[in-house]
């Protein structure tokens, strides 16, 4: 009896020994699973990324290539360069607005009639200065009564200064008017032409 129990002891030791034998198996091979588990999700993110770095590659090498190829002399596809020199640009004047052409003209106008005012003023003085006047006076007078006789003649009358200056800004003020008119009406009829028969062409160059 003392021997049976003491091989059922022994048998029921050793099935606890296997027992602890296989959970120590199954602890050291948990970690291998986990670790094969952990490759398997590298290897399927890699193999997700593996066609964007083909593309990138990809698309590395065509710039490479599109840049030699617009070198001079890369490639015998490569266009032909330019040939360097002044550009021509050809335009055409199509429409002249009429308001702009009017205000500039009666500026200009206003401006060449101010200049024409004080060119006279100037003139005169300069002229008066140097005696031409008083010569060409008493040149009339000889003239016309001869040298003994008094004449009340005097040229002064009629170009006097304040007479001249008057004189030159009427004319002044009627160029203003006239040149302004004549502007706007050529405005008016450079579009009418221009709707007819086109515009007047232009070429401009840079050089």
């Amino acid at each position: 009896m003392s021997t049976t129990g003491q091989g059922t002891s022994t048998g029921g030791s050793g099935s606890a020994a296997r027992r602890s034998g296989d959970d120590d198996t199954q602890k050291i091979r948990r970690p291998g699973t986990q670790t094969g588990q952990g490759s398997g999700m590298r290897d399927g993110a890699m193999a997700r990324t593996a066609p964007r770095r083909d593309l990138g590659a990809a698309a590395a090498r065509a710039r490479g290539t599109g840049a030699q190829s617009a070198r001079p002399g890369g490639s015998a596809g490569a266009r032909p360069q330019r040939r360097t020199g002044p550009r021509r640009v050809r335009l055409t004047l199509q429409r002249v607005d009429p308001w702009s052409v009017m205000k500039i003209s009666f500026l200009v106008s206003v401006a060449l009639g101010v200049a024409t005012v004080i060119m006279v003023a100037v003139l005169w003085t300069v002229l008066n200065g140097m005696n031409v006047f008083s010569t060409v006076n008493e040149l009339i007078v000889e003239i016309t009564t001869g040298e003994t006789s008094a004449s009340a003649f005097n040229l002064m009358d009629y170009i006097g200064f304040g007479r001249v200056v008057s004189l030159s800004v009427v004319i002044g003020v009627i160029n203003v008017i006239l040149l302004t008119a004549l502007a706007t009406l050529t405005a008016f009829l450079y579009n009418v032409c221009t709707a007819l028969v086109g515009g007047a062409q232009l070429t401009l160059s840079d050089e």
